[in-house]
C-alpha cells in the first residue's frame, strides 16, 4: 500500500516538476511496485506489466508539470497507471490473460519461503477471479491507499459503490482463500 504523501514527497514532486532527474528517479522507486501491481493484476502478464509500468512512468513524466497537488500523488498516478491499462486494452495491443500460480511463483526471489509463494501465488489468482469492478475497487484501494472519495472519483461511482465493491472483494477473497472461520486453509 503506498503512504499518504509526504513533505519529502511533495519536495521530491517539485524537484521532478523543475527538471530533476533524481527526484523523479525516487518517485518512480516509491510508486513503481504499485502500478506494476496493478498492471499485473489487470493483465495477468509480467511482461505486460512490465510495458504497462513503463508507459506510464514515460507519460508521468511527460506531465508531472501538470500535477497540481489538488489530490494525492498517488491517486493521480493510480489514475493515470489505469488508464494506461484501459488504453492498451481497447487498443488491442493487450489482452487481459488469466494469472498462472506457477508464473507468479517464478517471479519471487530465491530466498523466499515456500508458504509464502503458495500464499502469493493463491491471492493473486484470488484477485485475478473477482469481478472486474470489484478488482479495480480493490486495487485502487490496497494497492494505491487511496481513500474512498479518491476512488469513487476516479472509478466515477458514489464512494457506497466503492465501498461495497471492495467489501465484496475483500469478501471474496476470504472466502476463495479459506480464510473464514468456516473455512479450511
Amino acid at each position: 500500500m503506498v503512504a499518504r504523501a509526504t513533505s519529502d514527497e511533495a519536495a521530491l514532486i517539485a524537484a521532478a516538476k523543475i527538471g530533476d532527474a533524481d527526484a523523479f528517479e525516487a518517485l518512480v522507486r516509491a510508486h513503481a511496485d504499485a502500478v506494476y501491481g496493478h498492471a499485473l493484476r489487470f493483465f495477468g502478464d509480467p511482461t505486460t506489466a512490465e510495458d504497462v509500468a513503463q508507459e506510464v512512468f514515460v507519460k508521468v513524466f511527460r506531465s508531472i508539470t501538470s500535477f497540481d497537488g489538488n489530490a494525492a500523488f498517488s491517486t493521480w498516478l493510480y489514475r493515470v497507471t489505469r488508464n494506461v491499462c484501459l488504453d492498451m486494452f481497447r487498443k488491442g495491443k493487450r489482452r487481459p490473460t488469466p494469472v498462472d500460480p506457477v508464473d507468479l511463483a517464478t517471479q519471487t526471489s530465491p530466498g523466499d519461503l515456500a508458504d509464502d509463494i503458495a500464499l502469493s501465488a493463491s491471492l493473486e489468482q484470488a484477485i485475478s477471479g473477482l469481478a472486474p469492478e470489484d478488482r479495480d475497487a480493490f486495487n485502487s484501494v490496497t494497492l494505491f491507499g487511496l481513500t474512498y472519495p479518491e476512488a469513487a472519483q476516479i472509478l466515477s461511482v458514489p464512494v457506497g459503490t466503492v465501498k461495497s465493491r471492495v467489501f465484496r472483494a475483500r469478501r471474496m477473497l476470504i472466502a476463495t482463500l479459506g480464510l473464514d472461520k468456516g473455512g479450511a486453509a
